[in-house]
């Protein structure tokens, strides 16, 4: 099969979807991988590097979409470029979908490829391998660049996250006890701050009292009021992030708090949330600054490539090796990773959101 492995459109994203021991692995198996130069050049791999793993190496993005049968990128194609897309084309990435417009959805729908993804491939134990890896990388870099606009010159009230003897630590509360909220829990333990770990389930907070180090705080969800670092760290399947904090709460913080919404790529949790970059990272909403990065991960983009390659290589394997069906059939997880299935909606609470039929995989369309 031919495969594609675009270079990364969007500004600030260094990741690149494979790194070059991945392109190996499937070079090996036979198929032919198509890498567009310069692709992992930001993450620590040269276009020398996949040229001696036996990749070719295509000289623009069009090209890349155009010879893949199987395309595998970070983030998916942007919707100027749903046009180019090819009918029964499989393509992996981070969709986003159910944060996406109407007119979107529909345009992507009409091109009639296969969109998978990679945020949403879960099992029915919630494992989800992508979001996991991910996750991790995010919920570390949060606490450290959020540590450093709690600082005068950076916005914040000018407080050390880990506070000295005769000064305490920062306050800092995370909203979701998943994995992201864990990894985050878990950095700002390690560097000193007072945690606060809210959810809505006490069976989540229950799991995270186990899993991380002691002297974190597990409370059912309150208004983080207290607080001078909040991360929002929330997530449902294959669903827009539910608003947890209105502009209203915002009044209930202290002047100059800083708020992390790591939800953003769905929609956001803080109804003051909009997307920023590496570039221009905050904002300010009635004296609460606020840092809402989609691509957080992005500035580790050699680790987050590594753990990105590991956690799908085994999908586009099963694709490149069988085809979607036979890969859907092997990976259970895989299906509920699918949004849309050779142009139909594949996934029911994103058929729910839109108002279209809802058709898995072999199946008969329904409401």
């Amino acid at each position: 099969m031919d495969i594609g492995i675009p270079k990364e459109a969007r500004p600030r994203e260094h990741r690149v979807s494979l790194a070059p021991w991945g392109v190996r692995t499937l070079v090996q198996r036979g198929h032919r991988v198509w890498v567009e130069k310069d692709a992992g050049l930001a993450a620590g791999h040269p276009t020398p590097d996949y040229e001696a793993v036996g990749a070719q190496i295509a000289y623009s993005r069009h090209e890349v979409f155009a010879r893949g049968a199987l395309v595998a990128s970070v983030f998916a194609p942007d919707p100027p470029e749903f046009r180019e897309l090819g009918k029964d084309q499989v393509i992996f990435g981070f969709w986003g979908l159910p944060a996406a417009r109407p007119e979107e959805f529909r345009a992507l729908a009409e091109s009639e490829v296969t969109a998978v993804g990679i945020e949403a491939i879960e099992d029915d134990l919630g494992r989800a391998p992508v979001r996991t890896s991910m996750s991790e990388i995010a919920g570390s870099l949060a606490v450290v660049l959020g540590s450093g606009l709690l600082l005068n010159d950076f916005g914040g009230k000018g407080i050390l996250l880990g506070g000295v003897p005769g000064a305490p630590p920062a306050n800092f509360v995370v909203l979701g006890a998943g994995v992201l909220g864990r990894a985050a829990a878990r950095a700002a333990l390690g560097l000193g701050a007072h945690v606060t770990l809210l959810d809505v389930s006490v069976g989540h907070l229950r799991e995270a009292a186990e899993r991380l180090p002691p002297g974190v705080t597990t409370m059912l969800a309150t208004q983080p009021n207290i607080a001078d670092l909040v991360l929002g760290a929330v997530a449902v399947h294959a669903q827009r992030a539910p608003v947890l904090v209105t502009r209203g709460m915002l009044k209930l913080m202290k002047p100059r708090t800083v708020v992390v919404d790591l939800s953003i790529d769905m929609g956001g949790c803080f109804e003051t949330s909009r997307p920023t970059t590496f570039s221009s990272p905050t904002y300010d909403v009635d004296g609460i600054l606020h840092m809402c990065i989609p691509n957080l991960p992005s500035g580790a983009a050699r680790t987050a490539t590594l753990a990105l390659t590991s956690a799908t290589l085994p999908y586009l394997q099963a694709v490149a090796d069988g085809g979607i069906d036979a890969a859907l059939r092997e990976y259970p997880e895989l299906v509920r990773g699918t949004y849309l299935y050779r142009g139909r909606c594949a996934s029911e609470s994103l058929a729910r959101i839109f108002g279209v039929d809802f058709c898995p995989p072999g199946g008969e369309a329904g409401r």
